[in-house]
């Protein structure tokens, strides 16, 4: 039996003559990577692909062509062609047992030490991420598959010779999910009939062709579960499902086994989430409040609207009006449907070295936490293993059932107006530093390999950069006024 061990870099003979017909690898073949990159799981890849890539396509060039009439001036709204839908009664299949209780969900990349505690951590769930937390190099991707098949078989284990720790699953542990990448996203390193593969079908198909028959015999004949990112439109849910029913008629697999939650973070989507249900309610396992990705694609959507300005991103917190309404509406879009309505994330870690500053941020994490559930959320995120008990804590208390899916929030009424209030605040030099060194900082660390990046005491990943990024763009495109009169990309900073 060859032993995994991840710092290995050497490379396996790659002869395209073992793969199927139209499949080229295009990475290096690292031990174990044959593990995963079998034929048969190529040649189902290779099918995800030619069946999906053109409604891929056509959903990417919708997003175009929306982005075009709101630079031209058009916001976000409700859509009247799809009223029946929002008013409809309908429900969602329900939840099954192995995702009743959620209130606690911890996050992370598909490393495989950063799996073992995250699974090991007491959490109810844990989200393994190809996604924002991870840099997508080819073996990270690769690395991540084959974690996560040892992760469901239980047999993925960890030596730290540095600290001469070795880790292990406990007895109990949390339930896994895992986050593929967005539809926008490419994989360069795998080409199908000449063209990259799509990041999120390679993701989805890899772990499903692999795991789907070991995780579903460990949860109840459901599974596996994924956490869906970046949607803008129903459209795109509608392929997801698609995407579901084929896998599971594929592999002989029950409809509806398969359940995803829908991270809500993107400004068009808010728009669109009993739309987004509707077209998944029978693989829909809820929707997910999104935060930092949420306020980037605000600033993104309305990148052409000056008078849309933001206040420094630490300002924007959730008691804002627009992202109270936000998250108010999921809350009740979801339990109308009867699927979770999951908080967003805690993006505070430990902070060892001064036990006052770390008093403060457990304070806030406990605000934060205990407006969540009393607004009517099922649960929650952390970022770092060390909140999990703190924030369980706060959900125990004040959630004595699994969920809360009978609070229907019926006194909520939001409408457009609510969801493109601006935010209120002030604009400062400290912001505009702040947005710089967290971007560069960030990206530095991406390029090099990592995508979870602890800075400042928060666990940043891609959304932070991508808030720092674009706000800085906006600011100075505008010719924004800062506290005391300076003006980026002026003489007035240099």
């Amino acid at each position: 039996m060859e032993i995994y061990n991840p710092s290995v870099k050497k490379n396996v003979r790659n002869t395209e003559a073992a793969f199927p017909a139209g499949v080229r690898i295009r990475g290096p073949m690292r031990p174990c990577f044959e593990k995963i990159l079998t034929k048969e799981a190529l040649e189902f890849v290779a099918a995800l692909e030619r069946k999906f890539r053109p409604r891929v396509k056509y959903i990417l060039q919708c997003r175009k062509e929306q982005q075009a009439r709101y630079d031209a001036g058009e916001l976000p709204s409700f859509d009247p062609a799809t009223k029946a839908i929002r008013e409809g009664d309908w429900t969602c299949s329900p939840p099954p047992a192995a995702i009743a209780d959620r209130r606690v969900e911890i996050t992370g990349p598909v490393e495989r030490k950063m799996i073992i505690n995250a699974l090991n951590c007491g959490a109810k769930m844990f989200m393994a991420d190809f996604e924002d937390s991870l840099a997508p190099t080819w073996d990270n991707i690769m690395h991540g598959h084959i974690n996560l098949r040892d992760a469901v078989n239980r047999t993925i284990t960890y030596e730290d010779k540095a600290r001469n720790k070795s880790y292990k699953l406990n007895s109990k542990t949390a339930t896994l999910l895992v986050r593929p990448r967005g539809w926008h996203l490419l994989e360069s390193h795998i080409e199908i009939d000449g063209e990259p593969a799509t990041g999120a079908l390679m993701d989805f198909g890899f772990y499903f062709f692999h795991n789907h028959a070991s995780y579903r015999a460990k949860h109840g004949g459901y599974g596996p579960f994924f956490y869906l990112p970046k949607m803008q439109h129903s459209r795109e849910a509608a392929v997801w499902n698609a995407v579901f029913d084929w896998a599971e008629d594929t592999c002989s697999v029950p409809r509806g086994s398969i359940r995803g939650t829908v991270l809500i973070e993107t400004l068009p989507a808010v728009f669109q989430m009993h739309e987004i249900l509707y077209e998944l309610r029978e693989h829909s396992a809820g929707l997910n409040c999104g935060r930092w990705d949420y306020i980037f694609s605000f600033i993104k959507t309305v990148r052409a609207h000056p008078d849309r300005l933001l206040p420094d991103r630490v300002q924007v917190g959730m008691t804002q009006h627009f992202l109270k309404s936000y998250t108010e509406l999921l809350i009740q879009t979801c339990h109308k449907r009867g699927v979770h309505a999951m908080g967003g994330m805690a993006a505070q870690i430990p902070i060892k070295d001064n036990p006052a500053a770390n008093q403060a941020a457990q304070e806030l994490i406990k605000a934060d936490k205990l407006r969540e559930v009393l607004a009517g959320h099922d649960g929650t995120w952390a970022a770092h293993p060390g909140l999990v008990p703190l924030v369980l804590e706060v959900f125990d208390k004040n959630m004595p059932t699994p969920n809360q899916l009978h609070v229907k929030r019926e006194d909520v009424s939001v409408i457009c107006a609510d969801l493109l209030q601006m935010p209120k605040g002030k604009r400062s030099l400290d912001g505009l530093r702040l947005n710089t060194r967290v971007g560069v900082q960030y990206l530095a660390a991406w390029m090099s390999g990592t995508g979870s990046v602890p800075l400042y005491n928060l666990m940043e990943d891609a959304a932070t950069a991508e808030i720092s990024r674009v706000q800085n763009w906006q600011q100075i495109k505008y010719n924004a006024v800062l506290d005391g009169g300076l003006v980026p990309g002026t003489a007035s900073l240099q």
